[in-house]
């Protein structure tokens, strides 16, 4: 481990995980994690100035604000919990750990912007958010890929190497992929049929399959009733949603669809990859709770070729199931939403701050996260910010949410220091091509940027509460962390990495560190799950929760427009990465990436008379954004289709993504209770009625500036 930054960063042709592939946001960490934006000290805000102090003070200050509002109560304090988080084992445990010892409700998390529907379906079908049954890539006959863009977003929670490689072998073999977009995705491309669907209506489209799929499988003659609660009502579910009731809402002919539903019957193993997509639409949770119940229906649950339940190196379901994780029914003060893996929605956050009340949100910790960017309404989550009395952030930039904060604490970066992989890989065995591995530090910390376990760590002894709730555990770890801060160094991470391995049977860090390609495990097989790893009361998996099937009987007959002509759709670009990498310039810098761009059929754009170069302002419910205005072909008519994570100019610590142009589609979306997705708290983030009309501002095509 040495000083300085990394000159390269290259795959490993040899390793086994990600069979030598790695994707360009990966090869320019280097750039990313040495750039001079990085914070090296903690920060305070003196009037509308950021200054340099010391972790001491720091420490010292933030620690007696918060003692104050716990006396209070202890649900005034609250924290946001980014996806970067969970890119690391120790910071979300200490985090978390943390929120436990203050006693608040009050955790936030990024994934009611993107998951949270797998998570709210997992836990009433399966008994625990995080099993989460997956794709057997290596034998299925048919891939239905429903909401996701693999090929750029290297698929979701599960760990796919080389994802077009991949699509590219199941095609090579024989296998069948279709993928149902509104858009011709870079997926659909590699394989080789796209079936358009209207955006947000995946879960109609979702009804109607499984109307089809039961007249080949009716319920009670396919599932054994020792495995699964619910059969009888499944008829129900779907009775009133044939094919041509649904041709309207999603635009697939009832001919498309019975096809489809034939020839998944007759696979061999057969498989629904789903993603963000699906999940932001709206009705994300209920048409996730439908594809678990396709899948079962159609045997391929727990079945070679189907779809398998990892385990990670111990069985994570029936450990939280005897200690009572992920499963306590605490409720929100707004909107009273369940909370669901420890955290609440996002999207009554800024409801949270700005409600009045003994409880109302007073304080605020954000870690690895940029909720301004990310969440739905940043318009008002921005002056709900400047209404908290201390809003304290965590992270290696100054980025917009840093920039409104009271104390900024600087983060070590995944180069410096050791680390295991996130907890789906390793507690879940949600991996393709299974394998244990650790890295150790590479670069010495930059300035006095500290691991964010140190840092919940002395933030818990600052505040007068014990990491978990103990006191013995945090006199332990506040005296281990104050002799080693006396030496230059933290809190031992390598040790508590390696206690947690062998705790549950894994080999030591020091051992996996001598298989640079990846420690080869034991992948997840088929019939290790029904009947023996379902965490539901009676162990069996529920089929038809009763809010589910409630939520199902109130869908409306069609989908709202809001008398809004189009719908606006996400879009991922290969060369970022949420918010993440536009601070990058190697990934920034040429002409079409110093912005997002709004995407529109050209039929469209040549209906209201817009060329290419012009802009245009896009309204929704709650705000409007002004971009430039390209042509895709391969997209649906009546869409508008909009690259997430732009929109810098606010952030003061991140030069060259502060000085691009680009807009924050997210403030087109809605927050609040009513906003919600019920089920999950999920925020609709895709397939969002808008308007779109000509700007006066013309820009340039080279360079798309001028906006």
């Amino acid at each position: 481990m040495e000083a300085g930054a990394v000159s390269e960063i290259a795959p490993r042709k040899s390793h086994r995980g990600t069979l030598g592939f790695a994707c360009m946001k990966g090869l320019v960490q280097g750039e990313m994690y040495s750039s001079p934006d990085r914070l090296q000290t903690p920060l305070k805000r003196i009037g509308d100035k950021y200054h340099a102090i010391t972790w001491d003070t720091a420490l010292r200050e933030i620690g007696a604000a918060v003692r104050a509002e716990r006396k209070i109560s202890p649900h005034r304090i609250g924290m946001y919990v980014g996806t970067a988080a969970g890119f690391s084992l120790l910071h979300p445990i200490f985090a978390q750990g943390f929120m436990d010892g203050i006693g608040s409700r009050n955790v936030y998390s990024s994934a009611t912007q993107d998951c949270a529907h797998r998570f709210a379906s997992s836990q009433a079908i399966y008994g625990f958010p995080f099993t989460q049954p997956f794709p057997d890539l290596d034998k299925l006959e048919f891939l239905l890929i429903l909401g996701t863009n693999p090929v750029v977003s290297k698929w979701t929670f599960l760990q796919v190497a080389h994802p077009v490689q991949r699509l590219k072998d199941i095609r090579k073999r024989g296998g069948r992929i279709v993928v149902v977009d509104p858009r011709e995705t870079e997926t659909a491309k590699v394989a080789g049929e796209h079936q358009p669907i209207t955006p947000g209506s995946d879960v109609y489209f979702l009804l109607s399959f499984l109307h089809e799929l039961i007249k080949f499988r009716p319920p009670s003659d396919v599932l054994d009733a020792n495995h699964y609660d619910g059969i009888d009502a499944l008829s129900g579910i779907a009775d009133e949603w044939p094919p041509e009731r649904t041709e309207a809402i999603t635009g697939v002919a009832p001919s498309d669809l019975r096809e489809l539903v034939t020839a998944f019957c007759a696979a061999q193993g057969a498989a629904i990859a789903t993603g963000t997509g699906l999940g932001m639409g709206g009705q994300g949770t209920l048409a996730q709770w439908l594809v678990e119940i396709i899948i079962a229906l159609s045997g391929n649950l727990d079945s070679s070729g189907g779809h398998l339940v990892g385990r990670g190196i111990f069985d994570f379901a029936a450990v939280a199931k005897r200690r009572g994780l992920f499963s306590r029914d605490v409720r929100s003060r707004v909107g009273g939403f369940r909370q669901l893996n420890g955290a609440m929605p996002g999207g009554i956050l800024a409801d949270e701050i700005l409600t009045p009340g003994d409880e109302q949100l007073t304080t605020l910790f954000v870690t690895g996260g940029n909720p301004l960017l990310t969440m739905p309404n940043a318009k008002r989550l921005r002056s709900a910010l400047g209404a908290l009395k201390l809003l304290v952030v965590t992270d290696i930039y100054l980025n917009e949410t840093a920039s409104e904060a009271d104390y900024v604490l600087p983060a070590t970066s995944p180069l410096e220091r050791p680390d295991l992989p996130f907890v789906f890989p390793l507690f879940l065995g949600l991996q393709s091509i299974p394998y244990l591995a650790a890295t150790d530090a590479v670069l010495t910390p930059l300035g006095e940027s500290r691991d964010e376990a140190t840092i919940y760590t002395q933030l818990a002894s600052a505040s007068g509460v014990g990491l978990f709730g103990s006191r013995a555990l945090q006199w332990l770890l506040g005296a281990v962390t104050r002799f080693n801060q006396w030496r230059g160094k933290g809190l031992p991470q390598r040790w508590l990495l390696d206690r947690i391995l062998r705790h549950n049977g894994a080999p030591g860090f020091a051992k996996l560190l001598e298989y640079p390609d990846g420690y080869p495990i034991e992948g997840a097989k088929s019939g290790s799950f029904l009947g023996k790893r379902v965490t539901t009361e009676n162990g069996k998996v529920q089929l038809a929760p009763r809010e589910f099937v409630a939520s199902a009987a109130a869908l409306p007959a069609e989908t709202r427009d809001e008398g809004r002509a189009f719908r606006l759709i996400s879009k991922r670009r290969h060369n970022t990465h949420n918010s993440w990498t536009q601070n990058v310039a190697s990934l920034t810098q040429s002409g079409s990436e110093k912005t997002n761009v709004a995407y529109m059929h050209p039929d469209d754009l040549a209906d209201l008379d817009i060329g290419v170069g012009c802009a245009v302002d896009i309204t929704s419910e709650v705000g409007a954004i002004r971009l430039p205005v390209a042509p895709l072909a391969t997209l649906s008519r009546g869409l508008v289709s909009v690259p997430h994570g732009w929109g810098h100019q606010h952030a003061l610590g991140l030069r060259i993504a502060s000085q691009l142009q680009g807009a924050n589609v997210n403030i087109l979306a809605s927050d609040g209770p009513a906003a919600l997705e019920p089920l999950s708290g999920m925020a609709h983030l895709t397939g969002i009625p808008v308007s779109v009309s000509s700007s006066s501002d013309v820009v340039n095509k080279d360079s798309w500036s001028g906006i």
